[in-house]
């Protein structure tokens, strides 16, 4: 059965501005994910998109989110990309959990949100500590709004506090790493499996 993975990079910065450690934690989950037959397409940089605030699929002209929720629930998993800032979750992070919040009245005839029956993982980065606060954050929001999360959910990597290294300054992701994207991967890929083929009741 195949199956694909739709990831978003919540960076504060757009594409080009600088080189990003969540895309480069995002990478490394598509490594893992291509060894079970799970295709991971590009990255989608929320910053590079007008994604207005609000708590609709739609907040009007110059939207740019009802493209990208379609991208989204399109594939069988999410790949939640998020740098940690002040201890937490990208602003650009919890808007998109803010938009997903119109799932909760677009249920089908059987109460089920479009996202049920759908995976989501987290690939975090930082240079403080915080990842088990952004994860809890977000696997909180992505749970009330319909989404599976799996055993060993997020990969992520943090750095000395006030250091200056960054994870897309690895020139060899550290084996801790490797060994988390393989776990988050197959247990993403084994669940959206079940679900595909024995979807939610309702």
């Amino acid at each position: 059965m195949k199956l694909t993975a739709c990831a978003i990079n919540c960076s504060l910065a757009p594409s080009g501005a600088r080189e990003s450690s969540t895309d480069a934690m995002i990478a490394v989950l598509r490594d893992a994910f291509l060894e079970h037959d799970v295709t991971v397409g590009d990255p989608i940089r929320i910053a590079d998109h007008n994604v207005k605030p609000g708590v609709t699929s739609d907040e009007g002209e110059g939207d740019d989110w009802p493209r990208i929720r379609k991208q989204i629930l399109a594939a069988d998993i999410l790949v939640f990309g998020t740098p940690i800032w002040m201890g937490q979750s990208s602003s650009i992070a919890r808007r998109v959990c803010e938009r997903m919040d119109a799932f909760l009245s677009e249920t089908d005839d059987k109460g089920r949100m479009p996202s049920y029956g759908k995976v989501a993982v987290a690939a975090i980065v930082g240079n403080e500590d915080g990842a088990h606060w952004a994860s809890s954050q977000l696997f909180q929001s992505l749970n009330d709004t319909g989404w599976t999360i799996p055993a060993v959910a997020a990969c992520y990597w943090v750095g000395e506090a006030m250091g200056s290294k960054d994870f897309k300054d690895f020139h060899k992701t550290p084996d801790k790493v490797r060994d988390t994207a393989a776990m988050v991967a197959g247990n993403a890929a084994h669940l959206a499996k079940l679900l595909k083929d024995a979807p939610y009741p309702g």
